[in-house]
């Protein structure tokens, strides 16, 4: 009991323990939680009452005090309210709270449009209009989980009993110093969607509406780094403006935020070096070329979204989706240890931005000096387009555009998708070896070897991801290498003396691949 009230001090709420001391009650000019416990301390029930609704049990927040998750509870009860943090009366927070509603059923509504009744979560999370919807409960903010990479889908399937958490946001309302109409009534016309495939709704008159100092947002649990037209588009979809937010390179932000995931210690966010060790391959040098505060190449941490209508939302979460898709395969070249453990054999890779959503990834060709280069192309969530480029002169990689392409969808990883074009190069090496001897002996050749890569190696490859050896250097460490070569200087764009290449590649391969892909979401 003495925790609540402390607790609830804290919050800028009033605490009151009843006589006998089993009830403690939570309260605001809004809202007030009433929390039952035995004498022993066991809690038995907690309850939450908005302004003029009945007492609804929350069994989430029973959940946190048993398990004493204080620090949870005390999160609920600052989202409830900063709930009502509008200016303004009693009855304008509770029209807010009212347009709060209005937008939650609006949202469920929509999250059922066109939805099989067998569709399972993660086909949900990539496919839904909203994402995987998951309603507020008690004192649970309505949330939505719009993507999860490939890559943790696999870790899933290869760790039985393991649970995959995508990226999430929470639906909620804010107040502003501007005024913003919002809905009082839930606007959807039906459970179908219009001629167009985009949900209908009514107009939004004055009956069914009111302009309030608020507007509803979409918050993160961590800032997610955004392009800068990603950031237009999506201010262009709502009308208002996203404030607060300071232009940085985007590569830089991607770093930073994925070493703050990664990492319990503080690293530089201005490495740029990064070292990935994977098994049955030399250890991957990565150097990400940060770009600059151009337009293209620009972005900013972007914490939370807001709107004022739900038909917004669908094409909020698509605009997500795409940037987090681009973020989750930059964020594979980033590694948060900074000690280099060995002097193994290392190959060097440059990865390099372009406009929009697309980059290139640069190395030495491995039986020759020459540059070789890989562009990929994030045209959506769920759509990857990767073109290998090599000098005319060079051997073949015995990688097609198509199996680049189609293991880059399956996996999302730019480390474990160069380790198999690497493999597939080491193989036609050895075959050619093999073909040499035998022409030698007068013996007819075999034919040459396709394309060797498949589900079994992907995942494996997949599955020592996971725990990857990773480790930062700074820039001046590739210029001890003999590899001094693939400088920044000398990466750019494939010109005149690039072609791409169109190795030939056997149906039974292709299909062999295609296979390996099919559950790829």
């Amino acid at each position: 009991m003495n925790r609540l009230e402390s607790l609830s001090k804290q919050k800028g709420l009033n605490a009151y323990v009843s006589l006998s001391g089993t009830t403690c009650y939570i309260t605001s000019n809004m809202f007030y939680i009433e929390v039952q416990v035995e004498k022993d301390g066991k809690v038995m029930d907690v309850k939450l009452a908005h302004l003029g609704e009945a007492p609804v049990a929350c069994d989430d927040l029973v959940q946190h005090l048993r398990m004493k998750n204080y620090d949870v509870f005390g999160n609920i009860l600052e989202d409830l309210s900063n709930v009502y943090q509008i200016p303004g009366n009693s009855e304008m927070k509770a029209k807010g709270y009212l347009a709060l509603q209005a937008l939650e059923k609006d949202l469920y509504s929509m999250s059922l449009l066109d939805r099989p009744q067998d569709v399972n979560r993660i086909t949900e999370v990539l496919h839904g209009k909203v994402g995987h919807l998951v309603p507020r409960t008690g004192g649970t903010p309505m949330n939505i989980e719009f993507y999860v990479s490939p890559y943790q889908i696999l870790e899933a399937e290869l760790n039985p009993g393991s649970q995959v958490c995508g990226t999430k946001t929470v639906v909620t309302v804010e107040g502003t110093d501007t005024f913003h109409k919002l809905p009082l009534s839930p606007l959807l016309v039906d459970s179908q969607a219009g001629e167009d495939g985009n949900p209908a709704f009514s107009p939004l008159t004055d009956e069914l509406s009111m302009d309030l100092p608020a507007f509803f947002v979409l918050k993160f649990h961590q800032p997610i780094p955004m392009s800068s037209s990603s950031i237009e588009e999506i201010q262009r979809l709502t009308g208002i403006q996203i404030t607060g937010l300071k232009l940085a390179p985007l590569y830089e932000l991607i770093v930073q935020s994925t070493l703050k995931e990664k990492c319990s210690e503080d690293l530089s966010t201005h490495q740029c070096c990064f070292f990935v060790s994977l098994p049955d391959c030399p250890k991957h040098c990565y150097f990400l070329n940060k770009g600059s505060e151009k337009s293209d190449l620009a972005g900013a941490l972007v914490s939370k979204i807001p709107f004022s209508h739900p038909k917004c939302v669908p094409g909020v979460i698509e605009i997500l989706r795409h940037q987090v898709a681009y973020n989750s395969l930059l964020s594979s070249c980033v590694s948060e240890k900074h000690i280099n453990e060995d002097d193994s054999e290392l190959l060097y890779f440059e990865v390099v931005p372009h406009k929009n959503t697309s980059f290139s990834v640069f190395f030495l060709h491995p039986a020759k000096e020459n540059l070789a280069c890989v562009i990929i192309d994030v045209i959506t969530s769920r759509e990857v387009q990767c073109h290998l480029h090599l000098n005319p002169q060079d051997p073949t990689l015995n990688s097609s555009d198509d199996f680049i392409t189609r293991a880059m969808k399956r996996c999302m990883s730019v480390p474990v998708v160069m380790r198999a074009i690497f493999r597939n190069a080491a193989k036609v090496k050895a075959d050619s070896e093999t073909q040499d001897v035998e022409v030698d002996t007068k013996q007819k050749p075999e034919p040459p070897c396709e394309q060797m890569t498949d589900s079994n190696s992907l995942e494996e490859s997949l599955s020592a991801a996971g725990q990857q050896d990773l480790v930062v250097t700074h820039k001046s460490s590739i210029t001890e290498s003999p590899k001094e070569n693939l400088s920044t200087a000398r990466l750019e764009t494939p010109g005149d003396n690039m072609e791409k290449s169109n190795p030939t590649v056997s149906t039974e391969t292709l299909c062999g691949v295609e296979e390996s892909n099919s559950t790829a979401v």
